[in-house]
């Protein structure tokens, strides 16, 4: 059987297995866990109205939301400080579903379903092999952070998802490039460069792709700008090494202007665009909420509103006041129970907890014990076997990288 045919029917297999695990019982804990007392509702009121409004008192909200009551929010606008787009998203289950917790967490059952397929994808065409991509995603599949990510109402899982579809595009636009580099010689009858830059290649349908799902990133957190960055620079460089495999000599390095301008455009404006449609709701709903809390005209730059346009200079004043709450001096003197070192992060030295229930009597909830009771705890913890073989295995993959020159580490 065709090695492509196999590998999609693997794929889909997985993916099956995937969602069918995440979906299972997904409204179960039926209340708002850890910081679902912020985006589902936060993604309801922009199903309402296109932007956030305020709730009350989470101690009072979120109880009556699990029993089913939804509208004890106002439409005045409240302060968020993240992007719309993952909220987007949770609305679409809300939307679906209704204000329940099967419906605040379908799309995330969805989206982390989405992840583990392209990562299956991304793997096989790393790798070259349809069973190293289908360990990745078996292993990605019984990741235990992967799949609590995927059963709660957070956004990560969505920007996750953005980001390993931006990057498998990415690898996917350094294959089509030398794919056609190389059909470039051949239409000229040439074997190789000969020393000479060779043909531009304008059209770069996986690096369009790419800046949209890097963008999309980037609309539901800020932090994945790192990533878009650091994939501009890979990009551009399996551009140079790829017209140096092909006979270009020093010309290759031309590259980094020809095609890195090119590439910045692809990515770095097409994500920006991208990033901006995602407040077209909040743009569209401005005259509505700049009254409820002040924002917009009262705070936007004239100077800047005459150029484009007030909606516009409140969207970039309220940008300006989101960077202040995650630079300035309240956040920085802040402390968290789950605040952990990103040098810890890949061998789990602190797991984040996403709920727990103390004290559950014997016979109760699947509780056994005997002259005791039980505790029931929800960890976004990767599991340890995996995640600690996995920082090994990075560590040899760099150095493999490099002692090797193998591009795929």
């Amino acid at each position: 059987m065709d090695d492509g045919l196999v590998s999609w029917l693997v794929t889909i297999s997985i993916g099956g297995v995937a969602l069918i695990m995440r979906l299972w019982n997904l409204s179960y804990p039926s209340k708002l866990l850890f910081d679902e007392t912020y985006y589902p509702k936060d993604a309801w009121t922009m199903l309402h109205q296109g932007y956030e409004g305020t709730w009350g008192d989470a101690k009072t909200i979120n109880p009556q939301i699990a029993a089913g009551t939804s509208n004890g929010w106002t439409p005045d606008a409240e302060f968020v400080v993240h992007p719309p787009l993952g909220k987007e998203l949770i609305s679409i289950g809300e939307h679906l579903f209704g204000m329940t917790s099967f419906g605040w967490r379908f799309s995330s059952a969805l989206f982390g379903t989405l992840m583990i397929v392209l990562t299956i994808r991304l793997a096989r065409r790393l790798s070259r092999s349809t069973m190293v991509g289908a360990i990745a995603g078996i292993l990605l599949t019984l990741d235990g952070l992967q799949f609590v990510m995927s059963r709660v109402g957070l956004l990560d899982i969505f920007q996750a998802t953005f980001l390993v579809a931006g990057v498998a595009a990415v690898a996917a636009d350094r294959d089509w490039f030398r794919h056609h580099l190389a059909d470039e010689i051949r239409q000229r009858g040439q074997l190789s460069l000969a020393g000479q830059f060779g043909p531009r290649l304008w059209w770069r349908p996986w690096r369009l792709v790419a800046g949209i799902m890097l963008g999309a990133a980037c609309a539901v957190k800020w932090n994945s700008m790192f990533v878009l960055a650091t994939m501009g620079i890979v990009s551009v460089a399996w551009d140079v090494s790829a017209r140096r495999l092909a006979g270009a000599g020093r010309a290759a390095w031309w590259s980094i202007l020809k095609d890195g301008v090119p590439a910045f455009l692809y990515l770095v404006l097409v994500g920006a665009v991208t990033y901006l449609s995602s407040w077209g709701r909040w743009l569209s709903s401005y005259s509505t909420m700049m009254f409820g809390k002040g924002w917009g005209g009262p705070h936007a730059d004239p100077g800047l509103a005459k150029v484009v346009g007030t909606p516009l200079a409140a969207l970039w004043d309220y940008h300006v006041q989101m960077y202040n709450f995650h630079t300035g001096d309240y956040m920085m003197h802040q402390t968290h129970a789950y605040s952990a070192h990103p040098a810890g992060w890949l061998i789990m030295q602190r797991p984040i907890g996403i709920d727990a229930v103390n004290d559950i009597k014997p016979g109760q909830e699947g509780c056994d014990a005997v002259g005791d009771t039980c505790l029931r705890v929800i960890s976004g913890m990767g599991t340890p076997v995996l995640w600690w073989m996995a920082a090994i295995a990075l560590a040899a993959g760099i150095v493999w990288w490099i002692a090797g020159r193998d591009w795929r580490f």
